[in-house]
């Protein structure tokens, strides 16, 4: 068996998950890194009970140097939602010859997203032979799982689809990109007004790499390419949601008031050459105390098939899915690749040495 050592970056609260899920897939824990001063240079267990590990969490200034010393086959990286944000630590990965696997929700599908930074990525993946991807609950839940149903459709006309998730479970910088905590007219500001422009000026900003794509842009890029289609148009809006009596943030360390936004709904349209016409919405918000996480997806054509899932364990099944994709990960050809060009993921009953090819 092929040992696998993996550095996470990121120590917050998805890494609990992933470190704990890859030690006892039989990976190795060579390095943890953040910019959190209180738990920089702890030890992990130290941090997280649940992670049997004694690594030291390291300034992610020294990332660099460290992944030279510690020489790992995989980076997590579980920090920001764009991939903007995360460039830098990728980027250093790759030119360090280190394969790469995010939670970050664009790089799912970036290439239609930020294809300036997505192409540098894969062209220096490339030249170190090493591999970029996106993953996450959006790989089955939004990606594979559509379109295995896909499968044993006999004529798609347009999918629809949409899930909810509690901001509160993923951090700060998840809570802030949804608009959680502003006034309405704040975030018409700051959020909605980005897509109220012109097909022509949202080109332009997507070649200038300053584009702010909702998680489900990406998605539904990561679907046309899974079944074959070809984009005609896309289109997103993005729509406050609110409660109706203050409800209070630990992730925001305050209350949000009533009326204000505790997050938002995205929603993105595809039309296809083909015709077919995907749908897809996100809904990613503080919860009151009715709301919990849904998941739902309609295939409308010869036949319709709707599956819904309720209640699933977002953080959780994101984290497996993150640890079960790194032996397709290593095995997949050098560049910025798509887990729609992988396998169908699968449980992995054995150490993840044991899948490499």
């Amino acid at each position: 068996m092929k040992e696998i050592n993996v550095v996470q970056i990121g120590t917050g609260k998805m890494s609990k998950y992933t470190m704990r899920y890859l030690l006892e897939k039989g990976c190795n824990l060579v390095g943890a890194f953040d910019i959190n001063e209180n738990i920089i240079g702890k030890k992990v267990n130290d941090v997280f009970d649940e992670v049997k590990s004694d690594v030291v969490i390291t300034n992610i200034k020294e990332l660099d140097r460290k992944l030279k010393e510690l020489k790992p086959n995989v980076a997590i990286v579980t920090t920001m939602s764009l991939l903007k944000d995360v460039f830098d630590v990728i980027k250093i990965c790759a030119e360090n010859g280190v394969n790469v696997i995010t939670t970050c929700e664009e790089a799912f599908d970036s290439y239609n997203s930020s294809p300036k930074l997505t192409l540098e990525l894969d062209k220096l993946s490339k030249a170190n032979n090493c591999t970029i991807t996106g993953s996450g609950y959006q790989d089955v839940y939004w990606g594979n799982l559509i379109s295995i149903i896909g499968g044993s459709t006999f004529e798609i006309k347009e999918i629809k689809g949409s899930s909810s998730y509690n901001v509160e479970d993923y951090g700060i910088a998840l809570a802030k990109a949804h608009g959680a905590g502003l006034t309405i007219s704040e975030f018409d500001k700051n959020v909605a007004s980005v897509d109220k422009i012109s097909d022509v000026e949202r080109q332009k900003i997507i070649e200038s790499g300053e584009y702010l794509p909702s998680y489900m842009w990406n998605v539904n890029g990561w679907l046309i390419d899974k079944l074959g289609l070809t984009i005609k148009s896309q289109t997103q809006k993005t729509i406050p949601t609110t409660c109706n009596e203050d409800i209070y943030s630990n992730t925001l360390g305050t209350t949000v008031k009533c009326g204000d936004a505790t997050g938002m709904s995205a929603i993105v349209e595809t039309e296809t050459l083909e015709g077919i016409k995907i749908t897809s919405e996100c809904i990613g918000k503080i919860y009151s105390k009715n709301d919990f996480d849904k998941n739902e997806w309609t295939i409308i054509g010869e036949p319709d098939t709707t599956v819904i899932v309720n209640r699933p364990a977002t953080v959780e099944l994101t984290c497996a899915t993150i640890v079960n994709r790194i032996p397709d990960l290593i095995n997949a050809r050098s560049g910025f690749v798509l887990t729609s060009e992988m396998p169908e993921l699968k449980y992995r009953t054995k150490p993840l040495g044991e899948y490499l090819k």
